[in-house]
C-alpha cells in the first residue's frame, strides 16, 4: 500500500504476529491444565500412602509454594513490562540491567521470605495449625525444606517474566509442564520408599532448584547478553512502583474471592459453604483460558503501546473476540446443563441446592474473563494502579452486599453478590482502558457491548425449564460460534485461501 515503509517488519512486529500468539495461548492452556490431571490421579494415592494429616500438610506446603510465587511484590510482571517496551522501542542495550536489578530486588525477597518461613515453622507447627503431637517434628524439618525452596520459586518468576516478553512461551512451557507433572508424581514416587512427608518435601524441593536452574539455562538462550550481570539502582524505583501496585491487587483480590464463604459459614452452615464451594471450584477452573490468553496478551500490549497504537487495537479487539469466543460457549453450557451436570457427579440433593449458584456464577466467570483483558490492558500501558484501586473501591461494597443477600436469598445471594462485583469491576476496567488509550476506545466499547450481550444470553438460556428445549439452544449455539470462529480464522489469514486477503488488510 502506498505510504506504508516497504522495509521489512522489526522484530517487535514479528513478536505481535496472531500466530504466535495463538500459538502461546494454546502453550499455557496445556502448560497450566496437564498438572491438574495429573492431581486428579495422583491425589487418591498420595492420600492413602501419607494418611490424612499428612496429607493435609502437604496440601499446605503446595499452597505456600504457589502463593510464595505470586508473592514477589509484583516485580515478576514488573519484570515482564519493562523488557517487553524496551523491545518495542528498539532499546535493547539496557535489557541486562533491567534484568539484573530485578533479579536481585527478587533474590532479596526470596531469601527474606525464606528466613521468615524458617523462623515461624516452630510456631506454625505447635501453636497454628492442628499438627498431631507425633508428626510435629516432621512437619517442622518439612517446613524448613519449603523454606529453603522459597528463593528458587520466587528467582523463577523473574526468569519467566523475561522469557515473557520476548514471547517465549514455549520454553517456559517445556519447564512448567514437567515441573507441574513432578508437583505431584514427585510426592508420590517418594512415599512409596518412605510414607513421610519430609521426603515428600524434599522431592518439591528439588523439583523447584532443577526448575529454576532451566529458566535461567532458557534466560541465557534467549538473552546472552545476560552472561554478564549489572545492576542500576535507578531502576529500582519503576520497578517497585509497579509491582507495589499489583502486590495490593494480589492482597485484596484473594481476600475477596474467598471472603463470600466466610460470610456463608457465619450466617448459615458449613452445609451451605459446601453448596456454595463446590459449584465455584467447578466452574473457576475455566478461567484457566483467559488466564493462558492474558499471560500472552500482557506483554505483546507493552510492546505495541510502546512502538504501534494502531496494532495496540487490533491486537486488544482480537483478543478480546477470541476469548468471548471461547468463553461463551464454555459457560453457556455449563448454565444450560447444571442441575443434570451437577446429579449425575455428586447426586440429586446436591444438584437440588447448588445448580442455582452454579449458572449464577457461569455468568460471572463468563463477565471476569474479559475484565482480566481489560486489566491486563491498564496493566499493559503502565498502570497498575487502576486495578488496585478498583479492588480497594469495591472491598466494603462486596462486604455489604454479601451481609445483606446471603440472609435473604441464601447462597443465591452470595452468587449474585459476586457475579455483580465482577461485572462492575469489568465494566470499569473496560472503560478506562478506553480513556487511557483514546484508540482503544472503539474496542473497548465493543467489547462491553459484547459481554453484556453474552451475559444476558447465559442468564436466559438458563431460565429454560425444558431439558430438550435447552439441547437444541446448545446446539444452535455451538453453531452460531463455530461459523463466527470460522469467519474469524479466514479474516486473519488462517485458512486456506485467505492468507492474501489477511495480509492486504495489514494482519
Amino acid at each position: 500500500m502506498s505510504g506504508q515503509d516497504p522495509s521489512p517488519r522489526p522484530r517487535h512486529a514479528d513478536l505481535l504476529a496472531s500466530r504466535v500468539l495463538v500459538r502461546n495461548g494454546v502453550w499455557n492452556v496445556v502448560g497450566l491444565s496437564l498438572p491438574l490431571a495429573v492431581a486428579v490421579v495422583a491425589i487418591p494415592p498420595l492420600v492413602s500412602h501419607l494418611g490424612t494429616d499428612r496429607f493435609g500438610l502437604l496440601a499446605i506446603i503446595w499452597t505456600a509454594i504457589g502463593y510464595f510465587g505470586l508473592f514477589d511484590l509484583g516485580l515478576g510482571l514488573a519484570l515482564t513490562r519493562l523488557v517487553a517496551e524496551r523491545l518495542g522501542q528498539g532499546r535493547t542495550e539496557a535489557l541486562p540491567r533491567i534484568v539484573w536489578t530485578a533479579i536481585a530486588l527478587m533474590g532479596a525477597l526470596g531469601l527474606t521470605a525464606a528466613v521468615s518461613v524458617a523462623a515461624a515453622a516452630p510456631w506454625l507447627v505447635r501453636g497454628v495449625l492442628a499438627v498431631p503431637p507425633a508428626l510435629q517434628g516432621e512437619a517442622e524439618l518439612a517446613l524448613m525444606i519449603l523454606a529453603a525452596t522459597l528463593p528458587f520459586v520466587i528467582l523463577s518468576a523473574a526468569f519467566i517474566g523475561v522469557l515473557e516478553a520476548h514471547q517465549d512461551f514455549a520454553a517456559i512451557n517445556t519447564v512448567r509442564i514437567p515441573v507441574g507433572a513432578l508437583t505431584f508424581l514427585g510426592p508420590l514416587i517418594a512415599v512409596q520408599h518412605a510414607p513421610s512427608l519430609v521426603a515428600a518435601t524434599g522431592v518439591l524441593a528439588a523439583t523447584r532448584l532443577l526448575a529454576c536452574l532451566a529458566y535461567l539455562a532458557q534466560c541465557l538462550r534467549r538473552m546472552p547478553t545476560l552472561r554478564s550481570p549489572a545492576f542500576d539502582r535507578t531502576l529500582v524505583r519503576p520497578l517497585v512502583a509497579f509491582g507495589g501496585w499489583l502486590t495490593v491487587s494480589n492482597l485484596v483480590s484473594p481476600l475477596m474471592v474467598h471472603f463470600d464463604r466466610f460470610v456463608i459459614g457465619a450466617l448459615l452452615t458449613m452445609s451451605a459453604v459446601a453448596y456454595y464451594a463446590t459449584p465455584y471450584e467447578v466452574v473457576t477452573r475455566f478461567r484457566v483460558v483467559p488466564v493462558a490468553m492474558v499471560a500472552v496478551l500482557f506483554p505483546a500490549l507493552a510492546t505495541a503501546f510502546a512502538s504501534d497504537r494502531t496494532r495496540l487495537s487490533r491486537l486488544f479487539g482480537r483478543a478480546a473476540g477470541a476469548l468471548l469466543l471461547v468463553m461463551l460457549p464454555l459457560m453457556a453450557l455449563v448454565a444450560l446443563f447444571a442441575p443434570e451436570g451437577l446429579a449425575l457427579w455428586l447426586g440429586p440433593e446436591f444438584a437440588a441446592n447448588s445448580a442455582g449458584v452454579l449458572r449464577w456464577l457461569a455468568v460471572g466467570v463468563f463477565v471476569n474473563s474479559l475484565g482480566r483483558v481489560g486489566q491486563t490492558l491498564v496493566q499493559g500501558v503502565g498502570r497498575p494502579d487502576v486495578g488496585a484501586k478498583l479492588h480497594l473501591l469495591e472491598a466494603i461494597p462486596y462486604a455489604v452486599a454479601l451481609w445483606l443477600l446471603i440472609p435473604r436469598f441464601g447462597i443465591l445471594g452470595a452468587a449474585a453478590a459476586w457475579t455483580g462485583r465482577v461485572a462492575l469491576d469489568t465494566a470499569a476496567l473496560l472503560w478506562i482502558g478506553g480513556r487511557l488509550v483514546p484508540a482503544l476506545r472503539r474496542e473497548t466499547r465493543r467489547a462491553l457491548l459484547l459481554t453484556a450481550v453474552g451475559a444476558a444470553s447465559i442468564a436466559l438460556f438458563a431460565l429454560v425449564p425444558d431439558l430438550a428445549v435447552r439441547s437444541v439452544l446448545a446446539v444452535a449455539l455451538l453453531a452460531v460460534v463455530a461459523w463466527l470462529g470460522y469467519r474469524q480464522l479466514r479474516a486473519v489469514g488462517w485458512l486456506p485461501g485467505a492468507r492474501g486477503v489477511a495480509e492486504s488488510r495489514g494482519s
